[in-house]
């Protein structure tokens, strides 16, 4: 497959996320965004003013009021007047609208932020909504009964047990050790059962956080950092609504998504198709570690690559914000030199059933 890589580039030049907590019961969503933007406005030295737009993420069901994304915007601050918008979904479809609007030129710079504040509610019920209003919804399966299902599949298929998703586990929150942001850090027991054959270490935390990254174009870009994060492509897909004509063990449309991002493509400037995706470093959106399986057999990734070394959804999952930091955390890699090519994904709905890739490249070492 050719792919046409799009004329005007665009990076990524700062992330910033807040410390991922249990409760935040003190803060208000404006006082749990504002010091994160004020934080990525400093790493590049741009004021509010210097934006050329700005998108957002986050959900009003976890907020429990309609259009609750118009207080957060005291955070960002209204004057000079500003070109805004948002999306009610995780916030990498805030950076995917973001950088289609640098590729049309209509803007060199955009911030882009989300957050998710998951712990006033039951966001297991709350994530219900998603589902088909007529047949699964009246049922009230939340999320982890549902990523419970997916998981059996996957261990009656034979493509996991137990012990192999208790080692993802225990991998992943290890890694995320040496992440100062993360919410669960370090070893700890797989616990009991939630749902089988799911225990308390195969589910994510619940908690609150927030994310931000800064996107600019071409030579903008690197007078703003060091070593940008390329956005070299980037594609989101949806499987079908209903679960039941889907096969959970499988994700058709992560692996379309990465096609069509340029993840199977060698490195910018080089010629040919590799057969697995070529990058150093896959950031994935896996809040289960049943889904983790589930993508990584998706993309064909093998041992290569460094699966989620900042923890990923195991470590901290701010719902509606996770999406954004896996792509922040991939290009961080690769602005401190630790990637030179890294895949970020984002998902959203039950059992993966809306993927985004975005394909992250570094400038050529000298």
């Amino acid at each position: 497959m050719t792919r046409h890589r799009p004329e005007r580039e665009v990076a990524i030049v700062a992330f910033a996320q807040s410390d991922h907590r249990r409760r935040t019961d003190e803060l208000s969503e404006v006082e749990m965004v504002m010091p994160v933007l004020h934080e990525v406005l400093r790493r590049t030295g741009l004021k509010t003013s210097d934006i050329g737009f700005t998108c957002s993420g986050s959900s009003d069901y976890l907020a429990g009021r309609a259009f609750s994304f118009t207080m957060a915007l005291d955070g960002v601050g209204a004057w000079p007047p500003i070109s805004e918008s948002h999306v009610e979904t995780d916030g990498a479809w805030a950076l995917y609208e973001a950088w289609v609007k640098l590729l049309t030129g209509e803007a060199d710079t955009a911030l882009v932020y989300a957050y998710g504040k998951s712990s006033p509610g039951s966001v297991r019920d709350v994530l219900t909504r998603q589902l088909d209003p007529y047949y699964l919804a009246p049922l009230w399966p939340d999320s982890v009964a549902l990523a419970a299902l997916q998981a059996q599949a996957l261990v009656d298929a034979g493509h996991t047990d137990e012990p192999a998703l208790a080692a993802i586990a225990g991998r992943s929150r290890a890694d995320a050790a040496a992440n100062p942001h993360a919410q669960l850090r370090g070893a700890r027991p797989q616990g009991e059962y939630v749902i089988r054959p799911l225990r308390t270490g195969d589910c994510p935390p619940i908690g609150d956080g927030v994310a931000a990254v800064i996107l600019a174009a071409g030579d903008r870009a690197r007078e703003l950092c060091a070593r940008p994060a390329w956005i070299r492509g980037m594609d989101h897909r949806i499987e079908a609504h209903s679960l039941g004509v889907r096969d959970l063990t499988d994700s058709p449309s992560t692996r379309l998504a990465a096609e069509r991002a340029g993840a199977f493509e060698l490195p910018h400037g080089l010629q040919g198709m590799g057969g697995a995706p070529n990058v150093d470093t896959a950031e994935l959106h896996a809040p289960f570690t049943s889904q983790e399986v589930v993508l990584v057999r998706a993309l064909g990734l093998d041992d290569t690559v460094r699966i989620n070394p900042s923890g990923g959804a195991l470590a901290a999952n701010p719902v509606m914000a996770t999406g954004l930091v896996r792509l922040g955390e991939a290009a961080a890699r690769i602005h401190r030199g630790a990637s030179d090519r890294a895949l970020a994904h984002a998902t959203s709905g039950p059992c993966l059933q809306q993927n985004l890739v975005a394909v992250l490249e570094g400038d050529p070492r000298a």
